[in-house]
């Protein structure tokens, strides 16, 4: 059953669907850490009208190689964290890359999802995540389907063709100013190709 509103109207149900790196890295071109609460509220909470069915975040982890096992302890212990506040964490093994990287594409896993969680869960709207272009023959497949497509993401970031390709563009560039600077350290290691 839906929620309905304060007024009586009836809230719009959202699919919250998060390229994790693709945003992770563009939260720390702005220098700022990830606030992963603040990024739900911002995208779905009480304030903005609409009811929260699931909020899935699709993260690449280090290979499972002991030369990366230090930051791969590290990032399953941030996708446990994700997990306890109530985030759905789909992950995948990385693979060895160029010297000192790794890469984990979770596209076509993210893609097949948000197909077939639209099917079961029946939003009216999925939230995707990403600035990456790649995702914009889902985004209309997803429409063709009679589902509202909003992309998240900062206009650097942000394919061409999947600006186009949904029906409407969020920009966090307003919401990472909200976030916290980042301590200085070394950069991630993942590699993405795009």
């Amino acid at each position: 059953m839906r929620k309905k509103t304060h007024d009586g109207s009836h809230c719009s149900r959202v699919l919250v669907l998060v390229d994790e790196s693709n945003v992770g890295s563009s939260v720390r071109t702005a220098g700022r850490g990830l606030d992963w609460l603040k990024l739900r509220d911002f995208l779905a909470g009480e304030s903005t009208g609409r009811e929260l069915i699931e909020m899935v975040v699709y993260a690449g982890l280090p290979p499972p190689i002991p030369i990366w096992q230090e930051e791969r302890d590290k990032k399953n212990k941030f996708m446990h964290w994700l997990h306890s506040n109530g985030f759905l964490v789909v992950t995948k093994d990385g693979s060895p890359a160029e010297e000192g990287h790794y890469k984990a594409n979770v596209d076509v896993m993210m893609a097949i999802d948000a197909v077939e969680l639209s099917v079961e869960m029946r939003p009216d709207v999925v939230i995707l995540v990403t600035g990456d272009a790649d995702f914009s023959y889902l985004a209309l497949q997803l429409r063709r389907r009679g589902i509202r497509v909003e992309v998240a993401s900062v206009e650097a970031n942000l394919g061409g063709t999947l600006k186009s390709a949904a029906n409407a563009v969020i920009d966090l560039a307003p919401l990472f100013r909200t976030f916290e600077m980042m301590k200085i350290q070394d950069p991630p290691k993942e590699k993405r190709r795009h």
